[in-house]
């Protein structure tokens, strides 16, 4: 596996693959800010909004690769207020289906921890489904729970409110 920084122009031209692990993330349950029915179109819909940030540097796409395919994604919003350019919101962190359980989250969030601090970052802030498959990583990464909001967000399955979990780690 290599995880690599993708420009806007690398992005734009594997959208087809970016907008298949985000279709799948969200058809396997995983609440990153979309809801079911949830088409493919919208997926690539997503990414290609994604590509003005990644052009001007207001975003940071990382991929994880296997057999020189991307499996995985993390983002990390660079465009914070201007009291805020020590810091950087961590951004949807997916890992297709037929490549969970690999140690792919966990690689591609330690690659972001790296590119923030070669960055001079010293805090990323990151949200969850509270409950999630991700919690435990999170807490495993040593980020911190800040705390949980009731009723936050919708299921990816549009069934009921979740609440959200709110971490931040301190970059030494």
């Amino acid at each position: 596996m290599t995880i690599t920084i993708l420009d806007a122009a690398a992005a734009e031209t594997e959208l087809d693959t970016l907008a298949e692990i985000l279709h799948d993330c969200v058809l396997h349950g995983a609440s990153v800010n979309f809801v079911q029915p949830f088409p493919i179109s919208a997926a690539r819909s997503y990414w290609q909004r994604q590509l003005p940030d990644l052009r001007d540097g207001r975003a940071l796409l990382l991929a994880a690769r296997r057999s020189d395919a991307i499996v995985g994604t993390v983002m990390l919003g660079l465009d914070t207020p201007p009291n805020q350019p020590h810091r950087a919101d961590v951004k949807k962190l997916l890992v297709h289906s037929h490549a969970r359980r690999r140690g792919l989250a966990r690689a591609l969030m330690l690659a972001a921890e790296a590119e923030a601090r070669h960055r001079g970052l010293t805090l990323l802030t990151l949200d969850t489904e509270h409950g999630s498959n991700a919690e435990p990583l999170y807490h495993g990464l040593g980020y911190t729970l800040l705390g949980i909001m009731p009723g936050y967000a919708l299921s990816a399955d549009g069934t009921a409110t979740q609440p959200c979990a709110f971490f931040y780690k301190t970059l030494g």
